[in-house]
């Protein structure tokens, strides 16, 4: 069995799926959208991590942002994010809340893009699936099919994201155009699996009625779609990219009020879908 590159395992999460989860995050993406909260997620490789605030200015690192610094830093001021886990590692600190989960938890792998590391996924749910706990997998679906496909007989429920129906606004904004996203959708849909549409509402990007409509009209058309979540968008991981050494891409000051979220997700009901 291999190892998986994660950088962080949330325990007792209620927003990854049903019920009390533990979400495992795996690094590596593959998409680049420019308001993402996790960009510890994107490389495929560890990164070192700088908390100016901990620094006590002891000049051990001698200024260098590098993994031998990180293990001397006497403050934890710096840290590497990013380590390899065995499939066993992983069971052992999941298997820790199984009483937790009760009938409807479980545990979910995110990311990044956890399926760019589709392999090592599959290792730890086919582990867990005999055991009877409700295994999620949160996808962007920009990965190929095969990558998908290989998870379709330990996985109980896809937690799948849908950020713009316009390629060329999907391309603008993440890289690249949503039409093999959409492709995977519609042939996950195919094979029956449950699916949960989660799509994120950026200001001056998505958020116009035309746009939410589209995509309602996308998710609509996917009869294994269970419900659709409306994310708003927020700055909770702004400081996160300075901590790496990495430029923020998208900022607003402009805020999804609950008013007009409710309105969003008026245009989503109307089309008998239901949300959250």
């Amino acid at each position: 069995m291999g190892q998986g590159l994660i950088f962080d395992i949330q325990r007792f999460s209620v927003h990854d799926g049903p019920g009390i989860r533990t979400t495992v995050f795996m690094k590596g993406c593959s998409l680049r959208c420019a308001w993402c909260h996790n960009p510890e997620g994107l490389s495929a490789a560890p990164q070192i991590r700088f908390l100016k605030e901990s620094c006590i200015g002891c000049q051990r690192c001698r200024g260098e942002r590098t993994e031998q610094a990180a293990r001397g830093c006497p403050a934890g001021a710096l840290s590497v994010c990013g380590s390899l886990m065995s499939v066993d590692e992983v069971l052992d600190l999941v298997l820790r809340d199984r009483d937790f989960y009760a009938r409807t938890g479980g545990v979910t792998f995110s990311g990044g893009e956890c399926l760019t590391q589709s392999d090592f996924v599959v290792d730890v749910l086919s582990r867990l699936t005999p055991l009877g706990i409700h295994t999620a997998i949160d996808t962007s679906g920009a990965v190929s099919w095969e990558s998908i496909e290989k998870t379709l007989g330990v996985c109980d429920l896809y937690l799948y994201d849908v950020k713009c129906a316009d390629t060329s606004l999907h391309l603008k904004y993440t890289g690249q155009g949503n039409e093999r996203i959409l492709d995977n959708l519609r042939r996950l849909s195919a094979c029956g699996k449950p699916i949960w549409i989660r799509v994120p509402v950026i200001p001056d990007v998505n958020d116009s009625d035309e746009q939410m409509q589209a995509i309602a009209r996308i998710v609509s058309k996917t009869p294994s779609v269970h419900k659709v979540t409306l994310m708003p968008y927020h700055t909770l991981g702004i400081n996160k990219y300075e901590q790496l050494g990495l430029s923020v891409p998208y900022q607003t000051d402009k805020r999804i009020e609950q008013a007009r979220l409710e309105q969003l997700k008026q245009l989503f009901r109307d089309l008998s879908l239901t949300t959250d």
